[in-house]
């Protein structure tokens, strides 16, 4: 069976947004071939068109939290757990992850795709809301990383904080929101909530923040 055209073109790559096409090709041309449970889930998601950071981010992730030795990372928002196994990867034998996520499909298949990479026993699965399943945790952690819905953004910001160990790193996916940052008068209001949440993370004294712009924008911010 022939591939649609839209299933051809990975849908975790942001063509064109930061860097011209023959640079992004580069760049994703020199990332390591990655492990096959991982290629599955890179085709899955855009076969069926699931968001997920794709691996130029990945590896971000996990090399962010190699440089801090993170042990724990809670994840807001996991979809089918592609980056919840670069965390797990890192976090090593004695770390844990939390997979959030509302949709329980999503949730039996990523348990799936934990248990091939081998890395089952370092994550727990929550399905839920990812906000309540934040607010009801009392301990800080390593990582914090923020995938939800894009409206809910500035929501995150005020239930962070506290559960944020200092040195921590709170990351953010999508802050460039293919580029409607940059628009003028926005509509959406995805793009309005990301801009307030730019604008709120960016100004509070709490984190150094900066944005890397590699695919859709990661916002890195360090609790001081």
């Amino acid at each position: 069976m022939t591939k649609s055209r839209k299933s051809s073109r990975p849908s975790w790559r942001h063509y064109n947004l930061t860097t011209a096409g023959a640079v992004d090709d580069y760049l994703y041309s020199m990332l390591p071939k990655r492990e096959d449970v991982l290629s599955e889930m890179e085709e899955y998601a855009t076969e069926h068109d699931i968001p997920i950071v794709g691996p130029a981010v990945a590896r971000v992730l996990q090399q962010l939290a190699l440089m801090i030795q993170a042990r724990t990372v809670f994840e807001l928002g996991s979809a089918i757990g592609y980056s919840t196994i670069w965390w797990a990867q890192a976090v090593g034998d004695n770390g844990r992850v939390i997979y959030t996520d509302g949709d329980s499909k999503n949730a039996e298949r990523a348990r799936g795709y934990f248990a091939r990479a081998e890395v089952s026993k370092r994550i727990t699965l929550h399905t839920g809301d990812a906000l309540e399943l934040l607010s009801e945790q009392k301990e800080e952690f390593d990582i914090i990383f923020n995938d939800i819905d894009k409206d809910d953004y500035p929501r995150v910001l005020r239930l962070v904080g506290p559960r944020l160990r200092k040195g921590g790193l709170f990351i953010t996916d999508n802050v460039l929101w293919s580029g409607r940052v940059a628009e003028r008068n926005p509509k959406e209001s995805s793009t309005k909530a990301i801009l307030e949440f730019n604008r709120k993370l960016a100004g509070s004294p709490e984190f150094y923040t900066t944005i890397q712009p590699i695919r859709d924008g990661l916002a890195v911010a360090l609790k001081r």
